[in-house]
């Protein structure tokens, strides 16, 4: 069955960087777009990026668009979120999913974005 299994949360300080990874295994990880999404306290879930299979087009939620980069490594089954310039308003879980707009997500990593 899908696993995804994200890492690399923490606490950081505003203007910092964190390096998130998702290990994906139970699907052809190389034939399947991913995406990131979070959720604040008490707020719902929000998109924030997503790469497809193949040529690995990325897109972005304007709220990170300059801040943030997905990439992939395919040999790896790896789906990787660069966070750089993180706000506090970046606090958040974030889980990656299967698939581009709908599939299953992991059980999430806590970041942190606090002085």
């Amino acid at each position: 069955q899908v696993q995804l299994v994200e890492s690399g949360g923490g606490l950081v300080q505003p203007g910092g960087s964190l390096r998130l990874s998702c290990a994906a295994s139970g699907f052809a990880f190389n034939l399947f777009g991913m995406r990131w999404v979070r959720q604040a306290p008490g707020k719902g879930l929000e998109w924030v990026s997503g790469i497809s299979s193949g040529r690995g087009i990325t897109t972005y939620a304007d709220s990170v668009k300059g801040r943030f980069i997905i990439s992939r490594d395919n040999a790896k089954n790896t789906l990787y979120l660069q966070m750089n310039s993180l706000e506090v308003e970046d606090t958040a879980v974030y889980y990656c999913a299967k698939g581009t707009k709908s599939g299953p997500r992991g059980q999430g990593t806590q970041v942190t974005v606090s002085s």
